[in-house]
């Protein structure tokens, strides 16, 4: 049933996951509703709803505009179940903003196989990256698929190499004079950020630990079929595909790498998996089967953040 309603794009799926996210974020942040008493806190939870808001519409809009699946809304979907799988992510205010600049980066590194304004687009998908980095510093990691985008597509102009480094002075003074401002100082602030950590035993109740592995699981299907998918794909998508699972893998370092880590630092994997999800549901001609793998997987989700509340 869930598989054949968003296996088409439709305004009635679109509302329904905008009630799926209005009704999980808002179920969630009630388990506290200390916030309720504070009118800037107020407006910070509204925000940060628009911002998933937009992370989930932007999905869809790389996934549509790029062609990476078909007519479908399985990848915005599934980007949906995974913010629900990692209920913690909903309230974690650096990972949402962080994660919603690399969304900005990554439609605009998609987009640079059409070769149109690629200066602009590099210029652009590296400002994001770099702003992200000043919520969560590892997603200054993301430079790397700006990179790999540049060989990809516009390697022979040098300039295209430079464009990276001028984003990163535009970001870094920026940053500069906002922290002058405050009275702040920038080696202070960067140093505290850049920390490595390898420890992996966060959690803060068992549901926690099986919501990793049952991710794990799903990552591991989904990256792995598709990663052996991409030849078969038309040869003019198969960078664009590329740089999804490339972008897959730089979330995964930024999870292993961050320190004071947390479930909800697996958001950078979200929209690339999310993606790959879409493309595995797509292939699967056994419509029993599609049906009962993402019904299992919602089932299971929602399970999941009901014993977390």
């Amino acid at each position: 049933m869930l598989a054949s309603v968003f296996n088409k794009s439709r305004p009635f799926n679109y509302a329904l996951i905008s009630a799926g996210l209005v009704l999980f974020y808002f179920l969630y942040l009630f388990k506290d509703d200390a916030w309720t008493n504070d009118y800037l806190l107020i407006l910070q939870k509204a925000g940060l709803f628009l911002l998933l808001g937009g992370s989930l519409f932007l999905v869809n809009f790389i996934t549509k505009r790029n062609t990476l699946t078909k007519n479908n809304t399985y990848a915005m979907f599934l980007f949906l179940v995974f913010l629900v799988l990692f209920p913690t992510l909903l309230v974690n205010t650096n990972i949402i903003i962080a994660n919603f600049f690399l969304l900005l980066a990554l439609r605009r590194l998609i987009s640079l196989q059409s070769l149109i304004t690629p200066k602009e687009k590099i210029f652009d998908a590296s400002f994001w990256i770099f702003a992200a980095s000043l919520f969560h510093f590892w997603s200054i990691l993301f430079i790397g698929l700006v990179f790999i985008s540049i060989v990809f597509h516009v390697s022979r102009d040098y300039r295209n190499w430079v464009i990276p480094f001028i984003a990163f002075l535009a970001v870094g003074v920026i940053y500069t004079m906002v922290l002058l401002m405050a009275g702040k100082s920038m080696i202070n602030e960067v140093g505290k950020e850049i920390s490595i950590s390898f420890d992996f035993t966060y959690f803060e109740n068992i549901y926690q630990n099986i919501a990793l592995a049952i991710y794990s699981s799903i990552a591991v299907l989904f990256a792995v079929t598709q990663s052996f998918q991409v030849t078969n794909k038309p040869l003019n998508m198969q960078a664009s595909h590329k740089k999804i699972i490339f972008s897959f893998l730089i979330g995964v370092a930024i999870y292993v790498l961050s320190d004071h880590k947390n479930n909800s630092f697996l958001a950078f994997t979200f929209a690339p998996l999310a993606i790959m999800g879409a493309n595995y549901l797509e292939t699967q001609e056994n419509t029993w089967f599609r049906e009962s793998l993402l019904s299992l997987i919602v089932v299971i989700t929602v399970f999941l953040f009901v014993s977390q509340l």
